[in-house]
């Protein structure tokens, strides 16, 4: 722990915050009469909402352990230094799609920033039912820009190689990722935990060696792949909606890793909610939902493929695949992004799968299922995703399609695996 840090509470963050000018000046009037409330989800972080006469703003500071278990779990402050990186990169490769940073203070580990409002946390709008305008031509970019842009296809190789060694540095976080994604769910790990009735599929998933090589293929490829930085943690409870807008938040598992790793990790936990969806509402209410959840998907996919190729024509600035090679020479450079595109969405399937099992297996479950209180009614919806997962994985390198992403959803979505 860093000396002199000292972690936040309702009492204190009014004085300590009211020292600092470009906080003090955003949210005006006294300090000692702003609202101050605590809405962390309980993981890793506290994180406040302030409220003054002129604004509000969210403070967000790490703790020394993971807060979801408790001292008992160290975790290094320094999360929130590669967080307020990673930030500034994302700001920086899509423009707006993040909150604006107002303050960083790294010996207290902490970050104010933008008040999102009335955005809300995009897993709570797909659990209510409800949708968001725009959603998959915002993430299809988002995902598109910042592997692009934050690659050697784009980027300086020596800018991009000082950017991996100071991102190298975060150490610990991505251990996270390399135990609770990639590995505990496939054996019986302490943290492991499922829903009653799961029994039959958990022991599916740990005797079939074939998917258990392929899940260290990919951890393999995550651990020691620099293609581009990763938000690393691009899942549904990281993006704040309305029902027009979004914004990618909680970037602290930045490193920098393969290129299709948080294109699968967000589509992933979209295919969660679609499986969950009986567990929330029924009839054509339910249907409707799946039918625009997996809408989304597909779209994502679209705009993803047509923004990164739009890049490959306008921005391939790096020494990958440089013009030198291809268009000086009057050849079509068009045969070397499908192949890159073709290696990315295999490595996007195979994160796809491989995080619809962890949200089931490991520690830290997806509220879409958890929020289902019948353990007889969650358990099989719960079945048929960690059962897509392994189909994933196990053919993460046949094409990518929208088309073929929807049918193995609708196929399993009608299967009984318990």
């Amino acid at each position: 722990m860093k000396e002199g840090y000292e972690a936040l509470n309702e009492d204190t963050l009014r004085g300590r915050m009211g020292a600092i000018a470009a906080v003090a000046d955003r949210l005006g009037g006294d300090p000692a009469d702003w609202q101050v409330k605590e809405v962390g989800d309980g993981n890793l972080n506290l994180v406040f909402i302030v409220g003054g006469p002129a604004g509000s703003l969210i403070v967000k500071q790490a703790l020394p352990y993971v807060r979801l278990v408790g001292d008992s779990w160290p975790l290094p402050l320094y999360r929130a230094f590669y967080e307020y990186q990673a930030l500034t990169r994302q700001a920086a490769r899509d423009p707006g799609s993040v909150p604006a940073i107002h303050h960083f203070d790294e010996a207290q580990a902490l970050i104010v920033m933008e008040y999102l409002s009335p955005h809300v946390i995009l897993r709570q709008k797909l659990i209510r039912g409800e949708r968001v305008d725009g959603l998959a031509d915002f993430l299809g970019k988002f995902c598109a820009r910042t592997a692009f842009r934050g690659s050697e296809l784009s980027m300086a190789s020596a800018e991009k190689k000082a950017d991996v060694a100071l991102f190298c540095g975060n150490v610990a976080i991505p251990a996270i990722t390399e135990a609770l994604v990639f590995t505990d769910p496939y054996y019986a790990a302490d943290m492991n935990n499922h829903t009653e009735g799961l029994d039959p599929v958990v022991e599916k998933l740990r005797n079939d060696v074939a998917l258990k090589v392929e899940a260290q293929r990919m951890l393999q490829g995550f651990a020691s792949n620099t293609e581009t930085m990763l938000h690393g943690d691009l899942h549904t409870g990281s993006l704040m909606c309305t029902d027009a807008e979004t914004k990618a938040i909680d970037p602290e598992f930045a490193q920098y890793g393969p290129m299709g790793f948080d294109t699968g990790m967000l589509i992933a936990n979209l295919l969660m909610s679609f499986f969950s969806q009986p567990g929330h509402r029924s009839g054509a209410e339910m249907t409707g939902m799946q039918d625009w959840i997996l809408g989304v998907i597909g779209d994502i996919c679209r705009v993803f493929d047509a923004e990164f190729r739009h890049l490959w024509v306008t921005e391939r600035t790096g020494m990958l695949y440089p013009k030198a090679l291809f268009e000086d020479q009057g050849h079509d450079s068009a045969p070397a992004c499908d192949r890159v595109l073709r290696d990315l969405w295999a490595d996007a399937m195979g994160a796809c799968g491989i995080e619809m099992h962890r949200r089931c297996l490991s520690l830290a479950h997806n509220a879409d299922f958890e929020a289902i209180s019948d353990p007889a009614l969650r358990a099989p919806l719960e079945a048929r995703n960690l059962m897509m997962g392994r189909e994933l994985v196990l053919n993460r390198f046949d094409p990518t399609t929208p088309a073929r992403i929807a049918e193995i959803a609708r196929r399993h979505n009608e299967e009984d695996f318990l």
